[in-house]
């Protein structure tokens, strides 16, 4: 069993809080020393409480699915003795309100592009 944690930050800057008019920019801290600034997706927070060129939980999200499937794909190829030259995926995330009308990620897609060399060669040159 493993833990993943990560910090998030945010702090209070404006004194209309209670009238929604306050920054949703915080932060994600990493336990490796990575941070990065985060705020909500501009389609679902309009500016000027959302900032565009900060990642948004719902990429973020996309990111860790399209990541971890990349990571896996990687690993059972390399099992199976097949290197992979490259790998690169353009993955989309569809956000849909539920009943209640609150958005969510409720689709990902992966289109995953696999380079392979015109030789296939094994991960492990012993076998």
């Amino acid at each position: 069993m493993s833990e993943h944690k990560a910090t998030i930050s945010w702090k209070c800057t404006s004194p209309d809080f209670l009238m929604g008019k306050y920054s949703r920019e915080h932060l994600w801290m990493f336990d490796g020393g990575v941070t990065v600034s985060a705020l909500p997706s501009p389609s679902v927070v309009p500016a000027p409480y959302s900032n565009p060129a900060h990642v948004d939980p719902e990429v973020a999200f996309v990111a860790a699915i399209a990541s971890c499937h990349m990571l896996t794909y990687l690993y059972l190829a390399c099992q199976a003795g097949f290197r992979v030259d490259s790998y690169h995926d353009e993955a989309v995330g569809v956000m849909t309100k539920n009943e209640r009308g609150v958005p969510w990620v409720s689709l990902v897609t992966l289109y995953p592009i696999i380079s392979w060399p015109i030789e296939l060669a094994s991960c492990f040159p012993d076998r």
